[in-house]
């Protein structure tokens, strides 16, 4: 079953294959979200600054019943902080926010500030950042670190100057959305991508083709799209409160045949309806 199943990091850290994204997820129900994940099997969470709901989410795991050493734990410094001592602060805030003791993964969320997303440079910038991530990594309070949104460049920006490489970049993936040459060249630098968005933050549920495949293979549109990324080697984030979405987006024990893999590869489903307006989705 996918929830038992886990990637080995480049620090030699687990993290569970299938998580829990809470993006959109109101600070106030996140503690409950967090509950029935875990009561269903999930084991990874992710959470982030930017989304306002770290206090919830730090309650669920606290009060979810199962020990925190058996829970893994995202959060993401938000895109915001590009120097040393703000980044020091946030993430002690975010430790604190939660209520844990430590973290097992941080994220920058983004190379650029949202308001400048793929815009300005921030190499300085983010190269604080990162200083304060391995800081706080070598302090114990983080199990991993990594970023978000990092484009090659963005990337190599960091791995030119760090002692400690990212291990970690959260992207935008999904089936009408591959950016493959960014996957490969993560895979080559030993760098794990978590796929954000598997299923278009919902955009693509209406995509026919994409319906048909998953017809023929008796699952729903979530669920080929979670395992079209799985299968791609990505770590998967689909994000919902629902309980029964939840169970539903465990349900992806199938195969994906090389053909359709190569078609969804292929496809082209970047109209993201209403939420167009979000920097991750219109690219600025």
């Amino acid at each position: 079953m996918i929830l038992h199943e886990s990637y080995t990091l480049a620090n030699g850290v687990e993290i569970p294959r299938l998580g829990l994204g809470t993006w959109f997820i109101d600070d106030a129900v996140a503690a409950q979200a967090v509950r029935d994940a875990v009561a269903i099997g999930y084991r990874n969470i992710d959470t982030a600054q930017a989304y306002g709901n770290e206090r919830g989410v730090g309650e669920g795991v606290r009060t979810c019943g199962v020990p925190r050493e058996e829970l893994f734990v995202s959060t993401k410094l938000a895109a915001e902080i590009k120097d040393y001592d703000a980044a020091v602060a946030a993430i002690d805030g975010s430790l604190a926010t939660m209520g844990l003791g430590y973290v097992d993964l941080m994220l920058i969320h983004s190379p650029q500030p949202w308001s400048d997303f793929r815009g300005g440079d921030y190499a300085e910038g983010n190269r604080e950042a990162w200083r304060a991530l391995e800081d706080a990594y070598a302090a114990g309070k983080l199990r991993a670190i990594g970023v978000s949104n990092f484009t090659r460049p963005d990337l190599e920006n960091i791995l030119d100057a760090c002692t400690v490489a990212p291990q970690v970049n959260q992207l935008l993936v999904h089936a009408g959305n591959t950016p493959a040459e960014l996957l490969d060249y993560c895979a080559a630098q030993n760098i794990l991508v978590q796929a954000y968005s598997p299923i278009a933050h919902g955009a693509i549920l209406g995509n026919a083709e994409v319906a048909a495949m998953a017809a023929k293979y008796g699952v729903g549109v979530p669920q080929l799209c979670i395992r079209y990324t799985l299968q791609l080697g990505t770590q998967s984030l689909p994000k919902t409160g629902n309980p029964e979405h939840m169970r539903a987006n465990a349900q992806v024990d199938f195969e994906i045949s090389a053909d359709d893999m190569a078609a969804l590869k292929n496809l082209e489903h970047t109209d993201y309806g209403e939420h167009s307006f979000f920097p991750v989705y219109s690219g600025k």
